[in-house]
């Protein structure tokens, strides 16, 4: 059987990297899928699930309104049947910019997306689960919660403001039966990360990407899919309030220059 057979599952980021590999995936494993994202490519991650024989619809809407997110949980429920997974995947980076140099228009839309659109995200979806007494919900954080390096500074506060979510809401959730996990991904490439990927590239040094983690690699969003399968599904039935890290390693330990 598959691992999602049955089940209703709304992805949040869907138009590209981790969200549209995770969606696909959700719908290969037996899910009902509503596809989330502000841009229109949501449309082609809901066209290959179609093709491929699943059933997926898509929203373009902005998963930090919270009148969006009323929408995409009660269209989820009204279209689909119900909503037994919700993967909190939207965030933007806002890139590597300096403290001196960081606006509070910056913090605002970083942590408006990546902070207040998860919990809007994780609310609506937890209400809904929690009156029929089950459901899992998954949030993208980053490695960039746990320590310094691996994000801007706002990027990096939205995305440690993620994994207390996860931690609060968990006990909040106390005796719900509704489950609530991060995943804190590593270097992957995705739309967000490209320009890294690009500038590698173009120096010649491609080789480089990713050898702080002890995989020598950095990694492809169908591996953050697995693990957000994996935390959605019944395989994870004792699995709450942790946070994740995939990350080829990166995370065990403070990074250095490798000798080669």
């Amino acid at each position: 059987m598959k691992r999602l057979e049955g089940k209703c599952a709304v992805v949040t980021g869907a138009a590209s990297g981790i969200g549209r590999a995770s969606a696909i995936l959700f719908a290969e494993e037996g899910a009902k899928v509503v596809a989330v994202d502000r841009a229109v490519e949501v449309e082609d991650t809901v066209a290959s699930i179609r093709s491929a024989g699943g059933r997926a619809m898509a929203l373009v809407r902005d998963a930090s309104s919270e009148a969006a997110v009323a929408e995409i949980m009660d269209t989820a429920v009204r279209e689909l049947g119900g909503l037994d997974v919700c993967f909190a995947n939207a965030g933007v980076s806002g890139g590597m910019v300096s403290l001196f140099d960081t606006t509070a228009e910056q913090w605002t839309q970083i942590l408006g997306v990546n902070l207040i659109g998860t919990f809007l995200a994780v609310q609506r979806a937890a209400r809904i689960m929690v009156a029929k007494g089950n459901g899992s919900i998954v949030c993208t954080a980053s490695v960039a919660a746990l320590r310094s390096g691996a994000g801007g500074i706002p990027y990096s506060a939205s995305k440690a403001g993620v994994i207390s979510l996860v931690q609060t809401v968990a006990n909040q959730l106390y005796g719900t039966g509704v489950r609530i996990n991060a995943i804190c991904p590593g270097l992957i490439e995705t739309g967000m990360t490209q320009p890294i990927f690009d500038q590698a590239r173009s120096r010649g040094t491609e080789h480089k990407i990713g050898q702080l983690n002890p995989l020598r690699r950095a990694g492809a969003p169908i591996e953050i899919a697995r693990m957000a399968l994996f935390l959605a599904s019944d395989e994870a039935s004792y699995v709450n309030g942790q946070a994740f890290a995939v990350d080829g390693g990166l995370s065990s330990s403070h990074p250095v220059v490798r000798k080669t």
